[in-house]
Parts: structure tokens; sequence; C-alpha cells
């Protein structure tokens, strides 16, 4: 049986290695077992340790057992203070979180009430700007009855006859006041379009304010529920990611400048709005006067026309009537000169029969005596007379004629005036008493 040396194992402490603690490797010579003597030891050589071995070995445990229960106390101390220092810690952060969250709340709930007030007043603005634009439709829609009068005038007057068609004072009215409403609906037409218009910017900046009120009372609620939160809450839970850093995330300032740049448009639009609301006004109450001036204008030149036309039409009666007078007297001239002639003409028979048998006298007794040259005196004198009285008769007839002309132009022209008039007072003035009132043309 061969005999074989056997070498003792170095000792290894697991605790000393788990607490990093390193051990001192045994020397050589210690690690070697000295042979024992003794019958035991006869023919091989032991694996026991010596004495010494054995008191360093359970000196070497006593002075580690010493060093793990210091560390452990130690370790237990400093954990106490940290475990202390950390609750304090957690409880005032957590108590800052809560002071930090409420004040945030009250810089919300201050935003989000400035906020409701200007979304309540554009609200508001845009309610008045559309009982503008319905003031604007209807102040267009009572545009077109003084249109439809003035050019139902024009109309009717066009019919007026021969020398009465003219352009007179009363139709430049008439055209200055269809200009007029021309240009004033094209006003009415261009305000519409400017109200509507900031009506839609009135309507945007609202939605702008709405949505940034509506985040406001979300983050509201949230800032709320996590103010309520606190280490007793059932409803907490873990959220590893949720102190990460978020993408496009706003900072204090601009965020408090979204919501002033939100406000501040508001602010513009509200005086715009202001601003357009008294520019309509004013559009409403300088049209409405320009339209009655010049309706009273038109009226005042049909009132004048019309004297003018009584005036004229009376002076035509009048000459009319004295031109029948002398068509009468005139008639009984002729009739005067007619006689005349024929009353000439017994005598002038009685006076060419007389030398036409005078002259049948013979020989000498054919002799130029006194009454021979008496008749022929009164012949020649009866025919100066016929041919005196004839041109009378003629220059008579003939003024018979021209008065006859004058009468029928005077009846004509009375005629032509009585249809002016009936024009100019039955169907213009009267038509134009219904011309829309101050408050019909204001829109109301």
């Amino acid at each position: 049986m061969s005999s074989e040396i056997i070498v003792s194992r170095p000792h290894y402490d697991s605790r000393a290695a788990a607490q990093g603690v390193h051990q001192k490797s045994p020397s050589l010579e210690q690690e070697v077992p000295q042979p024992s003597s003794g019958s035991a030891t006869a023919g091989y050589r032991s694996a026991k340790y010596t004495p010494a071995e054995w008191f360093s070995n359970y000196q070497t445990i006593l002075v580690q057992a010493g060093t793990n229960r210091r560390d452990a106390q130690n370790i237990q101390q400093e954990s106490r203070t940290l475990s202390q220092d950390t609750e304090a810690a957690a409880l005032k952060t957590q108590a800052t979180g809560t002071r930090l969250l409420g004040e945030r709340l009250q810089e919300i709930h201050s935003w989000k009430s400035e906020l409701q007030r200007h979304i309540e007043l554009l609200q508001a603005d845009t309610e008045s700007l559309l009982m503008v634009k319905k003031r604007l439709e209807r102040a267009l829609d009572a545009t077109e009855h003084p249109y439809a009068i003035a050019t139902d005038n024009l109309t009717c007057r066009a019919r007026r006859l021969r020398a009465e068609l003219v352009r007179d004072t009363v139709e430049e009215e008439l055209l200055k006041e269809v200009d007029l409403i021309r240009s004033i609906q094209a006003l009415l037409k261009t305000t519409a379009a400017q109200v509507v218009a900031q009506i839609k910017r009135n309507r945007s900046a609202q939605q702008s304010l709405e949505m940034d009120w509506s985040d406001k009372c979300q983050a509201y609620s949230f800032d709320d529920t996590c103010g309520r939160n606190n280490n007793m809450s059932p409803d907490t839970q873990q959220h590893p990611s949720s102190a990460t850093m978020q993408e496009h995330v706003s900072t204090p300032s601009s965020w408090t400048k979204f919501t002033q740049d939100n406000l501040s448009t508001a602010l513009q639009e509200d005086h715009a709005t202001k601003t357009l609301r008294m520019l309509v006004e004013q559009m409403l109450q300088d049209t409405t006067e320009d339209l009655r001036v010049q309706c009273a204008s038109v009226d005042r030149a049909f009132s004048l026309r019309c004297e003018d036309l009584i005036e004229a039409k009376t002076q035509l009666e009048m000459k009319l009537a004295q031109t029948l007078e002398q068509i009468g007297a005139q008639e009984k001239n002729i009739e005067v000169l007619q006689r005349a002639v024929h009353n000439k003409e017994a005598p002038l028979r009685v006076a060419q029969s007389r030398l036409y048998l005078r002259s049948l006298r013979p020989n000498m007794e054919l002799c130029r005596d006194q009454p021979q040259l008496s008749l022929e005196g009164e012949v020649r004198q009866i025919d100066a007379s016929l041919e005196s009285l004839k041109q009378k008769l003629s220059e008579a007839r003939s003024s018979l004629s021209r008065l006859e002309e004058s009468r029928m132009a005077l009846e004509k022209d009375i005629s032509c005036k009585t249809n002016s008039l009936f024009i100019e007072r039955e169907k213009c003035m009267i038509h134009r008493k219904r011309y829309p009132t101050v408050s019909v043309l204001s829109g109301y």
C-alpha cells in the first residue's frame, strides 16, 4: 500500500467573502501539517490541524464576528438615519408639490375666469353684429322701395307729350335720387360684407379662447386630482416613465404668452367690433338722412313744377278764352264784310247799267257830261270800296285761320299740361307718399 501525503484545506469564510473582507492567505508553512507521532501515524501522514491552527482559526472567527457585528450596527444606524431623512425629505417635497399645485390651480382658475369673460364678451359682440347685419339687410331691402318709386316717376314722366317732355329740375333731382340710392345700396352691401368678415374673425377668436379654456379646465381637473392625492390614496400607482421629460412641452412663459396672445386677439376683435358698430350706426344715420333730404328735394321740385304747370295752364286757358272771343268777333266781322261786299253789288249793277245804257246814246248825244263823269266816278268808287272790302275780308279770314290755329295750339298745349299735371300730381306725387320712413330706412 503506497503512502499518500495529505495537505490541509485552506480556510475560506463565505460571510467575509460576501462582505468583501479579504482573507489573508495562510503561509505555506502553516498549510503543511507537521507529522504527528504515535502509533496512529505509522505508515502515513495525518490531515489534522495543529493546536496553533486551531487557536488561530477560532480567533479569526471571533475577530470576524466582531467586525461583522460592528458593521451591522453601523448599517442599522445609518439605515435609521437615512430612512428618517428620506421620509422627511419626501414629506417636504410632497408638501412643496402640493403647495405648488395649489398655486397653479389658482393661476389656472384666474386665467380660466379671464378667458370665460372674454368668451362671453366676444359672444355678445357676435350677437350684436348679427343684429347689425340684419339691420343692414333690412335697410338694403328698404332702399328697393325708393328706387322703384324714383324709376317709376321717371318712367311716368317719360310719357309726357310733345314740348312737355323736358329735362327739368324734377328730372334732375330724380336722377340724383336714383344715383344716390344706387351708391347707398353699394355701400350697404360693402358694409354688410365687412360685418360678415368681422363675425368670422370674432368666431375664430372665440374658438381659440374656448379651446384654451377647455384645455385649462382639463388641466385644472388633473391638477385638482393631483392636489387631492396623498400617501393614503387608493388610486395611486407607479408610473416609472412619467418623470421622463416629454417632447413638445411648453414652458411657464410660453404657456402664459399663449393665453395672453389669445386674450390680446380677443381684445383687438372686440375693439374692431365696437368701431364697426359705431361706423355702421353712423352710416345708416347718414344714408337715411341723405335719402330723406333728397326725397324732400324731389318733392319740392315736384311742387314747384306743379305750380309752374298750373300757372302756365291758367294763362293758356285765359288766352284760349280770349282767342275764342276773338274768333267769334272775327267771324262776325267776316259776316259784316261779306254783307258789305254783297251790299255793294246792287249799287255797282245800277251804276254799270246806267253807264251801259248811256253808252247806247246816238251820235253827238254820246257826251261825257256831268252825269257821265259822276257815274264813272261812282263805278270807280264802288270798285275801290269792293276791293278794300275784299282785301279786308281776306285779311279777316286769314286772321280767323290764325286764330283757329292758335286755338288748336292752345287747346293742345292745355291738354299736354293737363296730362303733365296729372302725371306729376296723380301718378308721381301720390306714389311718393309711400316713401319709407326714417326707421324703416335705418333697418328697424
